[in-house]
């Protein structure tokens, strides 16, 4: 139990919710009253005070709550070359709310430059700050290439990749290398532990939309092994003393979910076979099914149960969080298993539907949990 303590230690998935006066001065700034460095100085002192409470809290890794950032993927997509930010003209339809409508979508050919991509100056900006304050370790989240490719392949997303990638094989070795330069680039500012957030496979997940027409074609396409590729693809060669995480989720937008269904349609490909240290799972809800997929998790990599949620304030049972954990632990020993909340708290500027005392409350019991029950 010991060793699982060391290597994932206490950390939150991600994002937080937005402090009021960081929505204000965002608003200011698309209204043309604040300029850029405006709203980075009133960034910069929110991620501070938001470092010192995670601090507080008890975290061993801290994140800047992806507090600069719209949406947890597209502000990352849209700093690589060869990548613009579009109006789709509709968003993503979740189970009962439509997202706005950003995306990204191919205007050249995919590279990463870090003097560009604002995502190296965000993540200098943090590991100052845990420098400065001490006992802390910085995490960088970032989509991952998976989530990429779904994106520039959604809808009319796709005539672009035509364009610019007549052989697609020369877009999956793009995206591949411009993952593979993001990473050793956090990873030579500092950055030891990166997490890659996924949702890519929730529609493999989804009973309802594979009972279509379209979700058949959908799952019977081989797209998991271009998913696994491409992920596994960007993991390559990194250094020993990188710890690679990934989270899967199914939607996270205003406390409301996009897929529901166990992880037994993926275990194969996902569990068995991609290159991760650590899986961050949601299973926070009836949503996600039993945890007997967790057998196929392979080698000596570890898997965090999502158990309490964020789309709600509601703090759960604790009685009932350890039971969870212990059923689990019938698939997957407990020394390789660890616990978390199920996402972020705002995986988009909105954020869910909580008070921030109560996104507080809810890691003060996943901490006091972890504690018990790994020592």
């Amino acid at each position: 139990m010991t060793l699982t303590k060391q290597k994932i230690g206490f950390q939150h998935v991600g994002s937080f919710l937005r402090p009021k006066g960081l929505k204000l001065a965002r608003q200011q700034y698309e209204a043309g009253k604040f300029s850029i460095d405006d709203l980075r100085e009133i960034e910069d002192e929110a991620i501070k005070d938001l470092i010192i409470k995670e601090k507080e809290a008890g975290l061993d890794y801290v994140t800047d709550g992806e507090f600069r950032r719209s949406y947890w993927h597209l502000d990352f997509f849209w700093g690589f070359e060869g990548v613009e930010h579009i109006h789709y003209g509709e968003g993503y339809h979740f189970a009962h709310e439509e997202t706005r409508d950003d995306t990204a979508r191919l205007s050249g050919k995919i590279s990463f430059n870090p003097i560009t991509h604002p995502f190296i100056q965000d993540f200098d900006f943090v590991k100052s700050v845990t420098d400065d304050i001490g006992g802390v370790q910085p995490k960088q989240t970032i989509p991952a290439p998976s989530q990429l490719y779904i994106e520039l392949i959604r809808g009319e997303n796709a005539d672009k990749i035509k364009e610019f990638y007549p052989n697609e094989q020369d877009l999956f070795d793009d995206i591949e290398q411009a993952y593979h330069d993001a990473i050793i680039a956090f990873y030579d500012e500092g950055a030891r532990v990166i997490q890659l957030d996924d949702c890519s496979w929730g529609l493999f997940l989804d009973e309802n939309f594979l009972s279509t027409s379209d979700g058949k074609a959908y799952a019977d396409s081989g797209i998991q092994d271009i998913l696994l590729n491409l992920n596994n693809g960007a993991l390559k060669d990194l250094p020993d003393d990188l710890t690679i995480n990934t989270h899967v989720c199914r939607g996270n937008y205003h406390s409301d979910f996009a897929f529901s269904g166990g992880y037994g349609p993926v275990a194969d490909t996902l569990f068995a076979k991609e290159n991760v240290d650590t899986y961050f799972l949601e299973y926070d809800s009836n949503r996600s099914g039993g945890f007997e997929p967790l057998a196929k998790v392979s080698g000596d990599k570890n898997v965090v149960l999502g158990l309490l949620t964020t789309k709600s304030g509601k703090l759960e049972n604790r009685q009932d969080i350890i039971d969870r954990i212990n059923e689990a632990s019938q698939y997957l020993p407990l020394d390789r298993l660890w616990l978390s909340t199920q996402c972020g708290f705002a995986s988009t500027e909105e954020g869910n539907v909580l008070t921030e005392e109560q996104q507080w409350d809810k890691l003060k019991l996943v901490k006091s949990v972890i504690d018990e029950v790994w020592g």
